[in-house]
């Protein structure tokens, strides 16, 4: 699985998740705004080519077990 992060307010702030059916998931933020989302299964759901010129860093996430 990998997922498409898109934060759309640059400062820290606490939020809630709210998932949706479609493999989507809101961060809703102070008065009921959207600060971000999350596209589970991004690389199934979007061609990524359609956002050149834009350029977007692929990252890999490391899972330490003790």
């Amino acid at each position: 699985m990998d997922l498409l992060d898109l934060r759309l307010n640059a400062r820290r702030e606490l939020f809630m998740n709210k998932r949706r059916p479609e493999g989507i998931v809101l961060y809703i933020g102070k008065d009921d705004k959207i600060v971000g989302i999350e596209i589970l299964d991004a690389s199934e759901r979007l061609n990524l080519e359609t956002f050149s010129p834009l350029q977007y860093e692929a990252s890999s996430v490391r899972h330490d077990h003790a």
